[in-house]
């Protein structure tokens, strides 16, 4: 993993998301360390974040090292017409690694390829966010003892959600049962699922809620993405068609926990907050674990 950049989930193997998760749960044992000392990261955010970009910061400041960059593209020198090349190839000199979000899909492999320092893809558009995917795998492997053999809920924006995209591609190698629940708009693109299909992986699509997610492991919620609509009147037709309440979670498995990305709007109901089975703050903390592990392997320190 050292000297290589992180863009899409698939540039680790099995075995290297493991070595996450190990070293992941070894930092949540012991946080504060100065294993970063003397190294600067930049945080390059083109689109507003506040849990990837805090808890990457979090985890930087935890380890001893710096931060640079900027919260938002108005802050920075593309608004006076800086291409994305010149941006990376300046922020390069300044730094020994680049976390960066950007809304075009294809704008990290891009950055990666004209890098000097690793890039680490914090979301580029509706393609991938591949850290979330591994503290979503810390995560479920905290909640459920294994990765193996879980059955999992998506549910929402399927089409635009990066996360449950690259969450699929990683759990596909610890054979999993998934139930797709969308609205038809909104369906797992077609691409996802031949690729399930030639692994031999099994899965359904789903249209009602409450009635597919008794036999979960894991139900992942997400967000319908307001800013992933041309049209703002396809938005409001399907903003609201998912609400997770609590007294649908009655009768479901002891083990279920459910899973969300954030910001959460309406899709899961205050009321499930205080259920044991919500695990969606907790998934967050752990991603400053996660991302501690991440940076620390890809910079050669663990």
């Amino acid at each position: 993993m050292k000297n290589r950049s992180l863009v899409s989930i698939d540039d680790y193997t099995k075995e290297e998301y493991l070595e996450i998760l190990r070293v992941a749960a070894e930092f949540e044992k012991n946080p504060v360390q100065n294993i970063l000392e003397g190294r600067v990261v930049a945080t390059l955010f083109f689109e507003p974040s506040t849990r990837t970009r805090l808890s990457f910061e979090s985890a930087v400041n935890y380890l001893g090292g710096r931060i640079i960059g900027f919260t938002d593209a108005s802050s920075s020198s593309v608004k006076k017409g800086e291409s994305l090349k010149d941006t990376i190839l300046t922020v390069c000199n300044y730094s020994d690694l680049i976390v960066m979000r950007h809304p075009l899909e294809g704008s990290a492999k891009y950055a990666s390829e004209v890098a000097s320092v690793p890039i680490i893809n914090a979301g580029d558009g509706a393609n991938q966010h591949p850290t979330q995917c591994l503290l979503d795998l810390f995560s479920i492997q905290k909640t459920q003892g294994t990765l193996e053999n879980l059955t999992i809920s998506m549910v929402g924006d399927l089409k635009y959600g990066r996360t449950v995209h690259s969450l699929l591609m990683a759990m596909s190698h610890f054979n999993p049962t998934f139930k797709f629940i969308s609205p038809v708009e909104l369906k797992m693109p077609d691409e996802y699922k031949m690729f399930l299909d030639s692994k031999g992986i099994k899965y359904e699509e789903y249209l009602d809620l409450a009635e597919n997610i008794k036999d979960s492991d894991i139900i992942y919620m997400t967000r319908v993405q307001r800013e992933r609509f041309a049209d703002p009147l396809e938005y409001e037709k399907v903003k609201n068609v998912y609400v997770l309440k609590n007294d649908m979670l009655e009768g479901t498995k002891d083990n279920l926990r459910i899973l969300h990305p954030l910001p959460r709007v309406n899709e899961i109901d205050t009321d499930v907050d205080g259920n044991e089975k919500a695990y969606y703050f907790q998934q967050a903390q752990n991603g400053v674990y996660a991302r501690m592990a991440i940076m620390t392997k890809m910079l050669g320190l663990k």
